[in-house]
């Protein structure tokens, strides 16, 4: 193959098959606060963040509220650093609400505005541009509806009303994804939030995630590019690892295990590297191109994708940014 005109889908095919490609493949992301409200909007900052730095692959980064507000949810941007919103107003208070919930249909209200905006981007990007959107799982987006306390106290309390809950929260998904299949997309990035130890237990995490995820992720075997996000500290990496999916990302800077744990235990691809705060935001480009390169070593540039464990912050300096893309860029 021409390495000179090696596509970015080209570049990560060439890892998945557990080769080494030209480079180092390299992506990070991040929100975009006040402009994911529109989805045209949401689309050119999408477009203006790749343009500059030419990521492998797009990770299209909606407001975690996007959905779930056709249920009822209001949030509002107050200036956080990472990008997030705050959710003003939750629709469960009792186990009740759960079973009150109604499937959405994806081509209308925020989620038909999320496939317009995915549909720029799409007709914006050759198919030599991956392309994967945001997936929050059916536990991550109960929790946004309820607030974590709440989410947990009913598990526990009343499991059949939240099951209920979930299962409309699922079949939500599986028509949405049904959507991002026939526009051809490439993948999900699939966010699961609850496997902490902190937060729940193992079992707990077998019984009301586990079942939902693979339901989710069994339909999106037809995408070839799936990275699942393992939000957090203390994570269950052991439940998650048999996933059906192509790329695993966590905060392998911050918790266990690091990167060359995970290969021992996962066959896919690892992606991190970079600690987003510490270094990415309030770093030097040394500091940079040293964690980088450390991560690049470490997996001996194999089956790896650079990137940071979570959201790049809206803070994180531009030349910080062009340090990883020359980490990426240098021979293994």
């Amino acid at each position: 193959m021409n390495t000179a005109t090696i596509t970015h889908k080209e570049r990560l095919e060439i890892c998945i098959s557990g080769l080494k490609p030209d480079r180092t493949p390299v992506s990070l992301w991040r929100h975009f606060p006040v402009d994911d409200q529109d989805p045209q909007k949401l689309a050119e900052a999408t477009i203006n963040f790749q343009d500059t730095y030419d990521f492998d692959f797009i990770k299209v980064t909606p407001a975690s509220s996007y959905c779930i507000r056709d249920w009822g949810v209001e949030d509002r941007w107050e200036g956080n650093t990472e990008g997030t919103r705050v959710y003003t107003k939750r629709i469960i208070q009792n186990p009740d609400d759960w079973t009150n919930l109604k499937i959405l249909e994806p081509n209308q209200g925020y989620l038909g505005q999320q496939l317009e905006c995915l549909q720029l981007l799409r007709k914006k990007y050759s198919p030599g541009t991956p392309i994967i959107q945001t997936i929050f799982n059916p536990l991550a987006q109960a929790k946004n509806l309820a607030g974590n306390d709440v989410l947990v106290a009913h598990l526990r309390e009343f499991p059949e009303a939240v099951h209920e809950g979930l299962k409309t929260i699922t079949n939500s998904i599986l028509r949405f994804i049904d959507e991002l299949i026939n526009m051809q997309l490439d993948g999900i990035f699939y966010a699961v939030q609850h496997a902490q130890y902190p937060i729940i237990s193992e079992d707990e995490f077998a019984v009301f995630s586990k079942p939902y995820d693979l339901e989710i992720l069994n339909l999106t075997k037809s995408l070839w590019f799936n990275l699942l996000h393992l939000h957090g500290t203390r994570v269950m990496f052991n439940q998650v690892k048999d996933y059906p999916i192509t790329a695993l990302n966590w905060h392998d800077q911050s918790t266990p295990p690091s990167l060359s744990e995970a290969q021992k235990l996962y066959p896919g691809i690892v992606c991190g590297g970079l600690r987003q705060w510490e270094t990415m935001a309030l770093g030097t480009p040394q500091q940079v191109l040293y964690e980088s390169r450390n991560a690049i070593r470490e997996t001996d540039g194999e089956k790896f994708i650079l990137g940071t464990g979570c959201v790049t912050p809206i803070i994180a300096p531009h030349g910080n940014i062009l340090a990883v893309k020359q980490a990426a860029s240098e021979a293994v």
